[in-house]
């Protein structure tokens, strides 16, 4: 759905959950880590992974507008859960529905294994995060090569949880964005959405004047819980964000 070339996700070395135990799953082009307090079932986490990739891809055949739509549009009655879902947070962010990919394979694997008995569950897609915890998290903020920013994160509070948190990026990674933002973090607690807004928020950064403007509109976004915006040496935020280093 992106591209077969595999990149090494280097920021999952930095800030290690000791309590949990992590697996890697890879199929095609998803490339998850998956934490959780107890072992992996990694076999049925496969088969979700095929079946939810099977239902995009399908639907994808059947109406190639879902892949390559900048702008929201309308699936078929009949169409896939996760396909629906993709399409109804696109239609908020008013962003093509393959904005929320990484961010819906998160949540719907992350709500499978909720309801398989996991009581800490984080999914990280490709810097996109579905996360349950129930103690204090500290998720990483990458935002490139300036050390002003070097080791900042957000702590998340169980209370919070289950949360998504969603990066977008225009001078880091393969995803293809309008913005040149160096990192734009989304919190809320629909994962697929916070995906399509950080996409629509960092298109809309090109310099340090557009950040207010930017700001604003991730804000006014129901839903959104959290803001943060890093251009350069400017970083504002809003919301439930509490930064740590």
């Amino acid at each position: 759905m992106k591209s077969d070339r595999y990149q090494r996700r280097f920021y999952r070395d930095w800030r290690a959950a000791k309590d949990l135990r992590s697996a890697f799953i890879m199929a095609k082009e998803t490339d998850l880590q998956v934490l959780t307090d107890k072992k992996l079932d990694e076999e049925f986490v496969k088969e979700q992974v095929r079946r939810y990739r099977w239902d995009i891809e399908d639907y994808i055949d059947r109406d190639r507008r879902f892949l390559v739509a900048l702008k929201p549009i309308n699936v078929e009655i009949d169409a896939p859960l996760i396909v629906k879902a993709m399409s109804e947070a696109a239609k908020i962010a008013n962003v093509g529905p393959m904005a929320s990919v990484a961010g819906a394979v998160a949540e719907f694997l992350g709500r499978d294994l909720l309801k398989k008995g996991y009581k800490n569950v984080i999914i990280e897609n490709g810097g996109d995060i579905f996360l349950k915890s129930s103690r204090p998290r500290v998720v990483g903020i990458y935002s490139g090569k300036s050390k002003l920013w070097r080791d900042l994160g957000i702590k998340i509070k169980p209370k919070d949880t289950p949360i998504g948190i969603c990066t977008s990026s225009g001078t880091l990674g393969h995803s293809l964005n309008f913005g040149s933002a160096d990192s734009v973090v989304i919190l809320s607690k629909n994962t697929l959405l916070a995906d399509c807004v950080a996409t629509a928020t960092c298109n809309r950064i090109n310099s340090k004047a557009d950040l207010e403007g930017a700001l604003s509109f991730a804000r006014s976004v129901r839903g959104v819980s959290g803001v943060v915006l890093i251009f350069k040496n400017n970083l504002v935020s809003w919301g439930k964000i509490e930064l740590t280093r």
